[in-house]
Formats: structure tokens, C-alpha cells, sequence
């Protein structure tokens, strides 16, 4: 090969991989959990940004292993799966009540990407850091939504009530429960698993498994610096200002597929726009599906 063609394919390649930069994001490791299920290992990204105060206290209780051996004990097929201690009979030092952190104000260097507007709910949704969320511009807030895959402290009606429990959304989106809860975050990997976990009767209002046995256990749960790199998977989320996820939503808007007949009216549920996730590596895999 000459100097001169040397040249061009590098930097060829070097175009190549800017735009796979753009196109794909690496989590930042210190934002993630790690969750193993007896169904199989989960892993949430964190969104500090959000809610700081109640994400600070999930990691802290990941660290000390206060989730190790407890039970997803409220299951509700369609909607959320809580886990805890329902005994409230753990030690730890960790349990102070916490305020609530249902929504932020905008800040002035917010990346958030306006997908639609209004929402049925939301004066406006898009992407916010990667994850799904709503905008109201007249009230100066941003918040989380509560699309599939969200995580959540739990809580009791005071609004400052959250302490240690949590759930993630397992079915349609519970939307009704944005700016009303605390979200911490989203599952990047593993919702396979917690499909898979062991539901309430589905005349059980409560979805509260009563007979112990018959909970799904939360084998253990770490920080991802406390597992070793050799073990970690190594996930990619697309980037939310990438031109794969503009094609994608363009293409959604206008339904422009020879398949479909009604082309709808261009509004978007972004709980159905989520950013995709795959494995990264030469084979790679997409995690979450259209």
C-alpha cells in the first residue's frame, strides 16, 4: 500500500470510528448496579443528576449489602415489581427518611431533546441524558418517566416518605406516577429477568406475595467497581443526538412503512422511543427492541 493510500484509509477508519463515537455511549461504570436475580443478572444506569439524594442512598444500601437474600415481594403482572425488606427487621444505618426528589429545575446547560409535544400528560418529552422524560417550560421542571424499565423508590403517601424499598416498572408504562415518585434510573440489561419474576395472584389488589416462598430473591447486588472488569458486561446505549435515533423517530412520525395503511398523526409515546442498548464488542447485539 502506498503512503498516500495509507493515508486515506486511515483516515477513512478514523471518520468511521468518530461516528461510531457519536452514534453509541459507554455508561459511566460509578452509575451502575449490578442485580442478580435467581431469573438472571440485571443492571440499572443511575441518574444522579435527578435524583442525587435518593441515588446516593441506593448505592450506599448496595454497598453495604443490605439487598443481598431479600425478595421482589410486590409483583403486579403489567405493571411494577417492588422488592425490599417487607419485614422491616434489616439493620442498617441507612434509613432515614428522605425528601422527595420528583422533578429538577431546568438548568441553563440542559441537553434535553424534544421528541414530543404536548405529551398526553407532559407539555413536552424527549431525552434527557439518555433517558426518557418530561419538560414544562412554564414551570421551570424537568422530571423522569415512568416508561418500562424505570426504577423507583417506593414510598408511603407522605411524599417525603422513601427509605429503603424500590421498584421497576414491568409492564406499560405507569405514567400517572410521574412527578409523584422519586426515579433513580432505568434497566439497561436483563428485563428478561424480571419478567420472569414470580407474580402476585391477579386477584390480589395489593400484588403482595403473601406466601414467602413463592418470592423471587435478590441473590446479591453490587456496585459495578466492586465487580471485577473481567466479569462486567460491557454495554453501549445510542447516543440520543444520534442520526440513527433521528431516523428512527422521523421514520415513527410518518409511518412510512408500505405496511402500515393509517399513518397515524405524527404525536409519539417516547416510553416506546426508548434508546436502544447493546453489548458492545465485533458481534454486537441490540438489547432493547423497537
Amino acid at each position: 500500500m502506498t503512503t498516500r493510500l495509507a493515508c486515506v484509509f486511515l483516515l477513512l477508519l478514523t471518520t468511521f470510528c468518530i461516528h461510531a463515537q457519536q452514534e453509541w455511549r459507554a455508561p459511566v461504570s460509578e452509575d451502575l448496579i449490578y442485580i442478580e436475580l435467581e431469573t438472571g443478572t440485571v443492571i440499572i444506569e443511575l441518574a444522579p443528576f435527578m435524583a442525587p439524594k435518593h441515588v446516593a442512598r441506593f448505592k450506599a444500601l448496595v454497598a453495604e449489602g443490605f439487598y443481598d437474600g431479600l425478595d421482589f415481594y410486590r409483583v403486579i403482572d403489567g405493571f411494577v415489581a417492588q422488592a425490599g425488606d417487607m419485614s422491616e427487621q434489616k439493620p442498617s444505618k441507612k434509613k432515614a427518611l428522605l425528601k422527595a426528589e420528583f422533578s429538577r429545575p431546568i438548568p441553563l446547560d440542559s441537553n434535553f431533546k424534544l421528541v414530543q409535544s404536548p405529551d398526553f400528560i407532559a407539555p413536552q418529552t424527549g431525552y434527557l441524558n439518555g433517558f426518557a422524560a418530561g419538560q414544562d417550560l412554564q414551570a421551570k421542571q424537568q422530571w423522569l418517566l415512568h416508561c418500562p424499565g424505570a426504577v423507583a423508590f417506593a414510598r408511603g403517601v407522605d411524599a417525603d416518605s422513601a427509605s429503603t424499598e424500590f421498584y421497576i416498572v414491568i409492564g406499560q408504562a405507569t405514567r400517572h406516577l410521574d412527578r409523584n415518585m422519586s426515579t433513580i434510573g432505568r434497566v439497561i440489561y436483563g428485563m428478561p429477568a424480571l419478567q420472569a419474576l414470580q407474580r402476585a395472584n391477579m386477584n390480589n389488589a395489593s400484588g403482595v406475595i403473601e406466601d414467602e416462598t413463592k418470592r423471587s430473591k435478590i441473590l446479591w447486588a453490587k456496585l459495578a467497581k466492586d465487580i471485577s472488569p473481567q466479569k462486567r458486561l460491557h454495554i453501549e446505549i445510542q447516543h440520543q443526538n444520534s442520526t440513527q435515533v433521528a431516523k428512527r423517530l422521523a421514520s415513527a412520525k410518518t409511518l412510512d412503512n408500505e405496511f402500515f395503511h393509517f399513518k397515524g398523526n405524527g404525536n409519539l409515546d417516547v416510553c416506546y422511543y426508548q434508546l436502544k442498548t447493546r453489548l458492545a464488542g465485533a458481534d454486537t447485539q441490540v438489547l432493547k427492541a423497537d
